[in-house]
This record gives structure tokens, C-alpha cells and sequence, in this order.
């Protein structure tokens, strides 16, 4: 393939691998096993795979690895492995390369479930897993240190929108030897940059953006080729992490259009936020779009967007922000995001319900806060709603 190629034509032809047929439209090779023509090709695969060989499922499938290496492609990294779901990716990601003992830094602005798997999983077997506070460059510097194995961060936080600036956070960890893992999930592959500004491992949910439909749970981790065959799919091929065939399908089907769908979603989230900044009922919006946002430069020398998201604070707490969501039509209560329908959460009682208030307090997870992932409906209808729900 070519390496000249842009995105969208990426998106829709990398990684393609034809039957004899020669069949128009990405094939299910909906199979669990493979057949071998002879007991000594058996042998030999099971020694070493070719590029274009397969054992089980588990190992990996040809429909799965047309979306490896597509998003591979797509995020400028070597190689792909396809999961179960994001947080299998997160996990996979994070477990595969940690022993006990290693050290892990984090910032603590994070989903639950990733906030679960550094507090309570690795931890569980001996890794020391610190906290820092993403946005402070002094936090990372004081807490990474030459025997920091790796550290994670979400590139843009869930709910808060908090940006960690890739590069500068790269650049401390690998003087130090550590390995940079990025949660890219909000700001999406199209967005991403991440490979560029230093980071080595990223991992998405593709249940979110890159399926775009709200129809299947996957993830993805990208690395390079040694990282991903080497570290990550051992564990995952032996835990049993694999995206399903049928998943990959759906997925690859929903990478054809996720170009058209984010730039249009963030052109959309744009507008809501700037008519959100001028309604009476809303204390606060948090957009990275917005040049009154704090990282806005930043946003927009790491992105270039301001993303599908917008997160605003309600004024009258949990029961105005619940009454805003029972009047809601078009906009659907949920806690999925990234779909090509608009979507409305309350992180304080759903996503992030399970963390103690303080720590909702530090994170500024408010009982008056909304997190909209923002879908493809028009804008001024979506405008419109919301004015007449915060009413």
C-alpha cells in the first residue's frame, strides 16, 4: 500500500485483503479455526506464522487484520491488535508490559473503569501506580523517575475535557525510559496526532467514533510491531481479549465514513458551545474549541479541533441537570458517545458514580454537569432543543 495516501482514502481501502473471488465489499471470514493442507504446515505455523497465515480466532483473523492494519495506518503506528472492547485494550495494554514492582504514573483525570484497573487491578499485584494531576508538566516531572516503567493519560479527560499535552509529558517520560500510553478515545484517530508528539502505545474504544453507529463493542491498541506482537498479543491471545470477526467487519465498515462523521460532529459541537456560553441557565461549557477554554491552544496545536464533545455545568445542581434531561427529545440519555446520534450523560450518578465525592469535587465532576457527545442531527435543531430544556 501506498504510504502517499490521505486519510479518507485510507480509511476506506487500507488494509484490504481479496478471496479468489475478488469481492467488492470487506469479507466476514466468519471462522473460529483453519484448515492446514498438510500435518508439516501445521508444525511450521504454529512455530511461526506467516504474514498472511492463521490459527484460531483468538490468534487473529484475516477480517480482523484488514482492521489492524487500517488503523494502523490511519494512526501512523507499525502494527494493531483489535480487542474485545476499549477497556480490553486499556487493560491489555497496561498488563502485558507490567511485572510487579514497576512503577506506572497517571493522571487522575480519568474514565471509572481506567481509574479502576491502576487502583485496584495492577496494584492488586505489585505495581505503584501515582497520580498526577495531567495539565501540571511539574506533577509529571516530580513523580517520573528512572525506575517509571510507563505512564497513562487520557489525552483529552472524560467528562472534564482536561488536555494533556502529549509532547511535553513524551518528553519527560522517555528521558526517564519510560513508555508513553495514550487513551485517544475523545479526541478520536482523526484528530490524533499522537505518534507524531511522542506517544508509543494508543489505545481507542472503538465502540465509540470508529463504529459511529452504537452497534458494537472493540478496541484497538497501536504500537509499534515489536510492542504489539511481542509484549501485547501474547497476553491478549492467551487472556482471550480478540475483537470477533463479525465486530471487525462492522468496524471496518464504520472507518469508511469517520472522517466525514467527526469533522462534521466537531463542526457541530462548536456551535452548541458557543450558543451554551451565551444561555442564562448554564454556569459553565467546557469546549477546547472555545478560545475562552484555558487549553484552547493546546487543543489546537495537538488536535486542530475542539472535538465531538462539550461538557457544561447546569446552574441549580443534580435536580436542575435531571429535569434539563427528562425534557429532552431528540438528544437520547445514555452513556455511550462518539454515535452518530446525539447523546447526554450525567458522569456524577452514571460514568463516574462510583468515585467518592472528593474525588468528584477535585475532578470538578458536578451534580450540574452534562457531558454531550454530539452526533450528526443539525446543529440548529440540537441548539434549539438544548435552549428549550436548560428553559
Amino acid at each position: 500500500m501506498t504510504k502517499d495516501w490521505k486519510t479518507r482514502t485510507k480509511l476506506v481501502h487500507e488494509g484490504s485483503r481479496r478471496s479468489q473471488y475478488g469481492e467488492m465489499a470487506e469479507a466476514i471470514f466468519l471462522t473460529q479455526g483453519f484448515a492446514y493442507p498438510t500435518a508439516e504446515s501445521a508444525e511450521s505455523r504454529f512455530v511461526q506464522a506467516g504474514e498472511d497465515e492463521f490459527i484460531y480466532a483468538r490468534y487473529g483473523n484475516p477480517t480482523t487484520r484488514m482492521f489492524e492494519d487500517r488503523i494502523a495506518a490511519l494512526e501512523g503506528c507499525e502494527d494493531a491488535f483489535a480487542t474485545a472492547s476499549g477497556m480490553a485494550a486499556v487493560n491489555g495494554a497496561l498488563t502485558s508490559m507490567l511485572r510487579a514492582g514497576d512503577h506506572v504514573v497517571s493522571s487522575r483525570a480519568l474514565f471509572g473503569s481506567c481509574l479502576y484497573i491502576l487502583e485496584e487491578v495492577l496494584t492488586r499485584y505489585g505495581v505503584h501506580v501515582s497520580f498526577v494531576d495531567g495539565e501540571d508538566l511539574d506533577q509529571w516531572r516530580a513523580a517520573i523517575t528512572p525506575a517509571t516503567k510507563a505512564v497513562f493519560f487520557e489525552s483529552m479527560s472524560n467528562p472534564t475535557l482536561q488536555l494533556v499535552d502529549i509532547k511535553a509529558v513524551a518528553e519527560i517520560a522517555h528521558a526517564n525510559g519510560a513508555l508513553v500510553v495514550v487513551d485517544n478515545v475523545f479526541a478520536t484517530p482523526i484528530f490524533s496526532r499522537a505518534v507524531e508528539q511522542g506517544a508509543d502505545v494508543i489505545v481507542y474504544s472503538t465502540t465509540k467514533h470508529v463504529d459511529g453507529q452504537g452497534r458494537a463493542l472493540g478496541g484497538v491498541i497501536c504500537g509499534s510491531k515489536d510492542f504489539i506482537r511481542k509484549v501485547a498479543e501474547p497476553y491478549l491471545k492467551h487472556t482471550g481479549a480478540a475483537m470477533s470477526p463479525f465486530t471487525a467487519w462492522i468496524m471496518l465498515n464504520g472507518m469508511a465514513t469517520l472522517d466525514l462523521r467527526c469533522r462534521a460532529m466537531a463542526d457541530s459541537a462548536l456551535k452548541i458551545a458557543q450558543a451554551l456560553e451565551q444561555n442564562p441557565a448554564v454556569a459553565k461549557v467546557i469546549y477546547p474549541g472555545l478560545a475562552s477554554h484555558p487549553q484552547h491552544a493546546l487543543a489546537m496545536a495537538q488536535m486542530g479541533s475542539g472535538g465531538t464533545l462539550v461538557a457544561f455545568e447546569i446552574k441549580g445542581g443534580k435536580e436542575a441537570a435531571f429535569k434539563f434531561c427528562n425534557a429532552l427529545d431528540i438528544i437520547k440519555i445514555s452513556n455511550n458517545l462518539g454515535d452518530a446520534k446525539t447523546i447526554a450523560t450525567h458522569p456524577a450518578t452514571t460514568t463516574h458514580q462510583r468515585l467518592p465525592q472528593p474525588q468528584k469535587d477535585a475532578l470538578g465532576i458536578t451534580g450540574g454537569l452534562i457531558r454531550l457527545s454530539v452526533g450528526l442531527e443539525d446543529a440548529g435543531d440540537l441548539i434549539a432543543e438544548l435552549t428549550a430544556a436548560l428553559a
